[in-house]
């Protein structure tokens, strides 16, 4: 299983057509939603041989070079993952290194909370996992350079 990037110790994993990733997923949708730039499937279609077995680490980063390109940078992020089983909190710094790296932010703009489904419904029974996150997107500051080297334009 491998969330935000980092592989998890469970006797399971997710079934993807990428890594299966559903934080950082979640968090690229985040991202792709608030610059109104469609979503994961629009960009990266699991129909698309390219994809399978992708590191969503990847998606995570053009969304964000896409968002930027825009004029916008990443303020924060605060994500949640559904899951029953296993625990998750001693991995959570380590989750948050790696997003923030992919995004180019310190740890302290990533926020990543672990919730159970209380053994209720499909995620409940460890049948499934969901992973929910919000971005907020602020105007980046003119001349501010992207990962790609260019300069963002300034806002009129």
């Amino acid at each position: 299983m491998i969330l935000g990037g980092v592989r998890i110790d469970a006797e399971f994993g997710f079934e993807g057509h990428s890594d299966a990733d559903v934080l950082t997923h979640a968090i690229t949708d985040a991202v792709l939603g608030a610059a109104a730039l469609g979503d994961i499937g629009t960009h990266f279609p699991d129909t698309d041989p390219r994809w399978k077995g992708a590191d969503s680490l990847q998606f995570l980063r053009h969304a964000v070079a896409l968002a930027r390109a825009g004029g916008y940078t990443v303020a924060n992020v605060d994500a949640n993952v559904i899951l029953q089983r296993p625990k998750l909190k001693d991995y959570r710094e380590e989750i948050r290194r790696k997003l923030a790296a992919a995004i180019g932010v310190g740890p302290g703009c990533i926020s990543v909370k672990f919730k159970t489904a209380e053994k209720l419904g499909p995620v409940g029974e460890g049948r499934s996992a969901e992973a929910q996150a919000v971005v907020l997107l602020a105007p980046a500051a003119p001349g501010e350079q992207t990962p790609g080297g260019a300069s963002t334009p300034p806002f009129p």
